[in-house]
């Protein structure tokens, strides 16, 4: 085992407590992925001070040189990213081909705000007084926190760390406490790209220990949370205790709205790979499936022709299509939605149990499941379902289908499958969630803002608006001709 440590002022260092944890694999909990150190509010505190010491010399860099650390980083990750992925997937459960592609759009982050670096200016303001010229300044917020969740750790942590260092903040991350193992890797790599020592860190450890110092400790500006809205919630009332900057990625009950002049096959593609990758553990996955009622039994059983297909097994192995849960406490989370919704009248069409096989008997893996005539007071359909879970329900019309996906205190993505503009146009308008696809599937673009409404979350990140996000806005006036002024004159 290589042990991994804590990042603090450029160093790999153990926690001053020398405790360590060990990272199972959720495809068998029994094997030992490696241990990591376990850090504690001390080590938050010197990886904050770090953070706060290397502030003037990261910040006072250029924007170009910036870039240019940026996209040295990018190629760090592209060129460890079989090494990374393997890691990833062995700690978190994923499959592969997801962890990669995880590790390559975390590159691809990195490159493109080492593109948007050189473009943050200010600009000038003509006055009402001639004598006076007004100017739009943007500055680094200063220490910002990144703390990240178990599900896609490695992308979820380079949307908050790509856009702060280019905007010239320093940062601590504080990853999940069951997957720091990839996001250490990626962080050592990012950080000998050129970063000054201090620029990056990482203390790994409890949320309710590591995480609450960091968010109170004074040194502190700005906080970036991604993880489920109850501890999103506390994240919020911890740093209003200095009206510190908040951004959150929070959770989601995504509808998809497939009509009956939609493209068939697509919809139906779209639909698979929307909850079922990352074994249905994605915060904009589809989590609600409206179908129109003329086409709802030949959607339904095709749909579950499809999922009888999914080959679930160990993310490593080449022929696993879908992984397992991450971790018992999920499994657990699961089963009971699902005995809920079927205490409820619910009928389960397909899967509903843990598979029988003894491949599957040390791990934490669940069948894909298909539920209908599911209740709406149901748990599957009032809480986030973070797993292989699927209901589906019918509808009339779209207003019916608008209505049934607003009914809900989430609102981070949606879709609408269709051909014909104007219903599609109604319900981008309409659904109130903070991205609404049209004949695309559930899937951030980095150009693009992502972001959610009501409890979804706060901020956005990705695009122009991510590096909005880590920037301060300041007003300077600047008398030329030094006019002197009398109160009241």
């Amino acid at each position: 085992m290589s042990q991994y440590k804590l990042l603090i002022d450029g160093k790999s260092v153990d926690s001053l407590d020398t405790q360590k944890t060990e990272i199972r694999n959720p495809a068998n909990y029994n094997e030992v992925v490696d241990e990591v150190s376990v850090g504690s509010v001390e080590d938050a505190k010197r990886a904050v001070d770090s953070a706060y010491d290397a502030l003037k010399k990261w910040s006072e860099q250029t924007p170009r040189a910036r870039s240019q650390v940026l996209l040295k980083a990018a190629d760090s990750l592209d060129t460890s990213d079989a090494k990374i992925a393997e890691i990833l997937t062995r700690e978190q459960g994923k499959t592969l081909p997801e962890s990669l592609n995880e590790i390559r759009l975390s590159a691809a982050i990195f490159r493109y705000y080492a593109g948007l670096a050189p473009t943050i200016s200010g600009r000038r303001v003509e006055l009402s007084d001639p004598d006076e010229t007004g100017f739009v300044v943007k500055l680094p917020v200063g220490v910002t926190i990144a703390i990240t969740p178990w599900n896609s750790p490695v992308v979820l942590m380079c949307v908050k760390l790509a856009p702060a260092l280019a905007a010239g903040n320093t940062i601590v991350v504080k990853p999940a406490s069951s997957t720091p193992l990839a996001d250490l890797m990626a962080c050592e790599l990012i950080s000998k790209a050129g970063l000054p020592p201090g620029s990056l860190n990482v203390v790994t450890g409890k949320g309710s220990v590591v995480g609450e110092e960091l968010i109170t400790n004074k040194k502190v500006s700005k906080i970036a949370f991604t993880g489920e809205t109850e501890t999103g919630k506390r994240v919020m009332s911890l740093a209003s205790r200095d009206v510190k900057r908040v951004s959150l990625e929070l959770g989601g009950s995504d509808p998809m709205i497939i009509c009956a002049d939609a493209d068939f096959d697509l919809a139906i593609d779209a639909a698979l790979i929307s909850r079922f990758r990352n074994c249905g553990q994605v915060c904009m996955s589809v989590k609600r499936l409206y179908v129109e009622k003329t086409i709802f039994q030949r959607f339904l059983d095709r749909i579950t022709q499809r999922i009888a297909k999914i080959r679930i097994g160990n993310g490593l192995n080449p022929t696993s299509k879908m992984g397992p849960l991450h971790s018992k406490n999920q499994l657990e989370k699961i089963k009971e939605q699902v005995f809920d919704a079927v205490n409820k009248g619910s009928k389960i069409n397909y899967g509903g149990s843990q598979p029988n096989e003894s491949e599957f008997q040390n791990g934490y893996f669940y069948l894909p499941t298909i539920a209908t005539n599911v209740d709406q007071n149901s748990k599957l359909v009032t809480e986030e379902v973070f797993g292989p879970v699927l209901p589906i329900f019918e509808f009339e019309t779209i207003d019916e289908a608008i209505e049934k996906s607003n009914d809900t205190q989430f609102g981070l993505g949606s879709s609408i499958w269709t051909k014909d503009l104007d219903k599609a146009m109604k319900a981008a308008s309409k659904i109130q969630s903070g991205t609404t696809w049209v004949n695309s599937y559930h899937e951030p673009q980095i150009d693009l803002p992502f972001g959610g409404l009501k409890e979804s979350g706060l901020g956005k990140e990705m695009a122009l608006e991510g590096l909005e996000n880590y920037l301060e806005t300041k007003a300077v006036v600047v008398n030329s001709k030094g006019k002197k002024r009398r109160w009241l004159d």
